[in-house]
């Protein structure tokens, strides 16, 4: 399966540009009559290929980290660059285009809706590409193939277990073959037979090039990864080692 989309850029030649290059980034937000720094001076370099966690305790910084990682808000100050394109300095139709071509999403909550089948769950992620109908279908069977859900493709979100619904939205997120694959607690509503066999999938991601970055509390999560980042009071630390 393609994983990543080689498209007009051509990944390889692109190796030197690091997936994510964050400088210097701060983000505050107004809370009633007070000023709450989530990020402070913030500088991460995230490879191309690269497998992250980000840990840390709650409040401490990581969700908002990984909305600016996704182009869903902007730095206060700093720049948070995805292959070169600057997201604080870039038109709202640029982060538009950045989410849908670039960015796969997974969350704790799988996010599928009851009343459609895993494919078609998993086609409503290809809308903003407008692609024809033919690579559409091709694209939801080669996901669910690759998620090891081939054979449940007509089956509805209420028929599957947590970690097949897992596996759902994450086909989902990858069918668009985007460059980088953001989740946030993927394993978090699983038990761990499920933990496990949604780590399987994740290595397998990972194997075939996408870039991973995952917030997760869990540690058997952070040490399949080849980089451990923890987060906390806004700053950020490598503790890979």
């Amino acid at each position: 399966m393609t994983i990543v989309e080689s498209g007009s850029e051509d990944v390889a030649a692109a190796a030197s540009v690091p997936a994510y290059r964050i400088s210097g980034v701060t983000k505050t937000y107004r809370q009633k009559d007070r000023e709450v720094r989530a990020l402070t001076g913030v500088d991460v370099e995230i490879a191309q290929g690269d497998f992250v966690t980000i840990q840390g305790p709650t409040g401490g910084g990581k969700s908002t980290f990984l909305q600016l990682l996704g182009a869903l808000d902007r730095p206060t100050s700093g720049t948070v660059e995805l292959h070169g394109t600057d997201i604080a300095a870039a038109s709202d139709a640029e982060l538009t285009r950045l989410r849908a071509h670039e960015i796969g999403f997974v969350f704790q909550g799988f996010n599928l809706i009851p009343a459609l089948t895993a494919a078609e769950n998993v086609d409503m992620g290809l809308e903003p590409l407008g692609l024809g109908g033919a690579e559409r279908a091709e694209r939801v069977a080669e996901a669910l193939a690759h998620v090891g859900l081939a054979e449940r493709g007509d089956h509805r979100p209420g028929e599957l277990s947590g970690g097949q619904q897992q596996r759902v939205a994450i086909a989902r997120a990858i069918a668009k073959r985007p460059k980088v694959l953001l989740a946030d607690e993927p394993t978090g509503n699983l038990d761990e037979a499920m933990r496990d066999d949604i780590l399987q999938v994740l290595g397998r991601l990972h194997a075939a090039g996408l870039t991973l970055v995952v917030v997760t509390h869990d540690s058997a999560v952070a040490r399949r990864a080849g980089r451990r980042l923890r987060l906390e009071r806004g700053v950020v630390q490598d503790i890979s080692r």
